[in-house]
């Protein structure tokens, strides 16, 4: 691996993108878990440089993005816009830095392995440009538990439905709901159509419709035949780290008025019969997964229960009601971190483990 050890034989790590909300919790993650790193460079847009935040205990100073910030760094942690990513991660895996990406530039490139450690870690050592990608939050929500059911059982088929927090839109989603609930505080709804949105007005922030007591059948842009760019990129991410290139997956976006964690129904079709009880034990022990799974208790994951924590829970796993070959289940993930964060600090881990 190029870059720069430095004294203490471990490579530098720079974190692009430091100051954003996902930035912040990367530098909380890569301060929980074990050093594996000697200097850990902030670079952030000018704008930014010359603030300081705290990681490992540390204050560090931000630096503005310039191809020399990329001297000496072993592996380059990007969470930026995808046009920025474009740009400036060729510029430092041209300076030697090998790159985990976050955004969306890279992912459908065929010289670029889209990465998740506990299902394809091997994918990570193969990669022409210097760049690794790290899938989309709502994939990362479902990909780890469904993996590990696919190692096992062989999957032929999947129906997704995702209820997805607003912080997957970034600050801007978080504070327009935000706003939106202080709007509707007081107000008399649900009596006729267009309360909500006469209580809202314009503000609807990053979404197409007011979020805050609401749910919203969309999330991304356009694609062609109504499908939405979020639905194609679950479609396409999942075919590509399972290695299943013509899995049938039908899916639908719904943005949901929760701050942080995604859940997702789950209707996976495998190529034999499947029990529950077997499913439920994979699931238990899987690496990434924890199994929260007694209904009539009152036990199933919901964001409240795993905003936070690093797993993906499953819960309500049954079997199909028409379909042996069928599991029904439902997964929630803490979208920023799993989602974001924690995945692309375990890429950063097993390219940090590699012989030099």
């Amino acid at each position: 691996m190029a870059g720069d050890a430095g004294r203490t034989g471990r490579p530098a790590l720079a974190v692009v993108g430091a100051t954003g909300a996902v930035g912040a919790v990367m530098l909380q993650i890569l301060s929980q878990r074990a050093d594996v790193w000697g200097e850990i460079r902030l670079i952030a847009s000018p704008r930014s440089a010359g603030r300081k935040l705290a990681v490992r205990g540390e204050q560090v100073e931000v630096t503005a993005l310039t191809e020399e910030a990329f001297d000496g760094v072993g592996v380059a942690l990007f969470d930026v816009p995808e046009e920025v990513a474009a740009r400036w991660a060729p510029v430092a895996a041209a300076r030697g830095a090998v790159v985990i990406d976050n955004s969306g530039a890279f992912r459908a490139d065929p010289d670029v392995p889209l990465v998740v450690p506990e299902v394809n870690p091997h994918a990570v050592r193969t990669r022409p440009r210097g760049i690794v990608a790290g899938p989309h939050c709502t994939t990362l929500s479902m990909i780890v538990a469904l993996g590990a059911l696919h190692a096992e059982f062989g999957l032929r088929e999947l129906v997704v439905s995702s209820y997805q927090a607003v912080s997957a839109a970034g600050r801007a989603g978080v504070a327009a709901l935000r706003r939106q609930l202080s709007l509707v505080a007081g107000t008399e709804l649900g009596t006729s159509p267009g309360d909500l949105r006469r209580a809202v007005g314009d503000d609807t922030g990053p979404f197409p419709e007011p979020v805050a007591l609401n749910v919203v059948p969309w999330a991304g842009s356009p694609r062609e035949d109504g499908w939405s760019s979020e639905e194609m990129t679950l479609r396409d991410e999942t075919r590509r780290i399972l290695c299943l290139p013509a899995l049938p997956v039908a899916v639908t976006c719904v943005r949901v008025p929760v701050v942080t964690a995604h859940a997702m129904t789950v209707h996976a079709r495998f190529e034999g019969e499947v029990t529950v009880d077997e499913a439920r034990e994979i699931l238990a022990t899987a690496p990434g997964v924890v199994l929260f799974d007694n209904p009539e208790a009152g036990e199933f994951p919901t964001p409240a229960d795993v905003v936070g924590t690093d797993p993906t829970w499953a819960g309500r796993v049954r079997r199909a009601l028409d379909d042996p070959t069928a599991l029904e289940l439902f997964v929630c993930g803490d979208n920023l971190r799993k989602g974001s964060a924690l995945n692309a600090v375990q890429i950063a881990e097993l390219v940090a483990a590699e012989p030099r």
